[in-house]
């Protein structure tokens, strides 16, 4: 094995690199593997809320509390990795939220299953506390947001595989053994992973004292481009969850009456949300930031108009438009964090981190809420809800326009 270089002297795996593609691949199952666990459940709440004899809003904290345990662990992951280095926690992180996955298919009792999500949500957080930060030190700045767009296209895959084969067998054999499906992909993307995520070069540890981690958080907090950042994530994010959390009871219910296999197929849209991120990647890493994200945000709300008609064919276009939107969003914002808190001399690992408590906060909250919305005016209040919300992550984009960019060298501007 190359031994690492002294600080500061590894320029970054550029296109044709044999590490670059390896680190494309192996981020690419990451991301496949910590999104497929982490929804596992999604597809199979109307089926939790029959087997537990529970309501639509109460089985949704079979995700909330996942997602709450997984951004309460990112506020501690990203310091973390600051000092300990990026690749041991995804490693990690991707075995023990699979074993975890196993075992949430065995739970006795609805509380036993609840509380295993919530410990799996905490394990999962190593991979995305990191990812976008592993991806700046890493490869050549030319290629990080392009770079940036594959993962998240992962994470799509991942949404979308997961999703899809957990109804499936969850249809045909019951959801134990579709959590257990699920685990399984889980452990062999973390197999894949080992075998070819290249060590880390260009990291240099940070002093292991609490009071300096603590500091990196605090001073994430003080730029307004990464304070917008913040918020888009959490708006934009409740938005998706929300709609997918509640469209399976819409297609399961009049006039639609679909099975539980079938309601899973509508994320087949998320390869949308794949091709979407890594093409706002690849428009990122020529035009700035801010320009595209300010195009996402419009697409990501025509998607999501769409979804109103009592059309089943109008719906899955609006899903695939509204899914395209998000991945884009969500694409440009995450890897504009590491860029914007490097460009400004803060912790890219702390501002990372503080961008995905803010995604994942965004998910539980809103994820439940939508619930309690479908329970009192079924998809017109779940329309409420996220119109209103899309329409705050479209103002944060106009007000990121106008935040003065802070200098760079080379390619990838904000």
């Amino acid at each position: 094995m190359t031994s690492s270089p002294p600080p500061g002297t590894h320029a970054g795996y550029r296109t044709g690199d044999p590490e670059h593609r390896r680190v494309s691949i192996a981020l690419f199952a990451a991301g496949m593997a910590t999104f497929a666990l982490l929804y596992t459940t999604q597809p199979l709440l109307p089926e939790l809320a029959s087997a537990f004899d529970v309501t639509a809003a109460e089985s949704t904290l079979s995700l909330s509390l996942t997602t709450i345990g997984l951004g309460a662990a990112l506020l501690v992951a990203g310091p973390v990795s600051e000092v300990l280095g990026r690749t041991p926690l995804i490693h990690v992180s991707l075995t023990a939220s699979s074993l975890i996955g196993l075992a949430c298919a065995l739970a006795p009792h609805w509380d036993a299953l609840l509380v295993l999500r919530l410990l799996q949500g905490a394990a999962l957080a190593g991979l995305p506390a990191v990812a976008t930060v592993y991806l700046r030190e890493e490869l050549h700045r030319s290629v990080q947001a392009r770079a940036a767009g594959l993962y998240i296209g992962g994470t799509a895959l991942g949404g979308m595989t997961g999703r899809v084969l957990s109804g499936f067998v969850g249809e045909h054999a019951g959801w134990r053994w579709s959590l257990a499906a699920v685990a399984l992909l889980g452990l062999a993307c973390a197999l894949a992973v080992r075998l070819l995520l290249p060590p880390s070069r260009a990291f240099t540890p940070a002093p292991a004292q609490i009071g300096h981690l603590v500091g990196l958080m605090r001073s994430a907090l003080t730029d307004r481009a990464l304070l917008g950042l913040y918020a888009v994530a959490a708006c934009a994010m409740g938005v998706a969850v929300a709609i997918f959390n509640t469209v399976g009871f819409r297609l399961s219910a009049a006039p639609f009456h679909l099975g539980l296999g079938a309601v899973s197929l509508v994320f087949l849209v998320y390869p949308v949300g794949a091709v979407s991120s890594t093409v706002a990647g690849h428009f990122a890493d020529r035009h700035p930031r801010r320009s595209v994200l300010a195009v996402a945000s419009v697409v990501f709300a025509a998607g999501l108009l769409l979804t109103i008609p009592d059309n089943l064919a109008v719906i899955i276009a609006g899903l695939a438009v509204m899914t395209g939107g998000f991945f884009a969003v969500h694409g440009i914002a995450s890897g504009w964090v590491p860029v914007r808190a490097h460009a400004a001399g803060l912790a890219p690992g702390a501002a990372a981190s503080l961008y995905l408590f803010a995604y994942y906060l965004g998910s539980s909250v809103v994820g439940s809420v939508a619930g309690i919305a479908w329970s009192t005016a079924r998809w017109t209040g779940v329309m409420a809800l996220t119109v209103g919300l899309v329409a705050v992550v479209a103002a944060l984009s106009q007000y990121l326009r106008r935040v003065p960019p802070l200098e760079g060298r080379g390619p990838s501007p904000e």
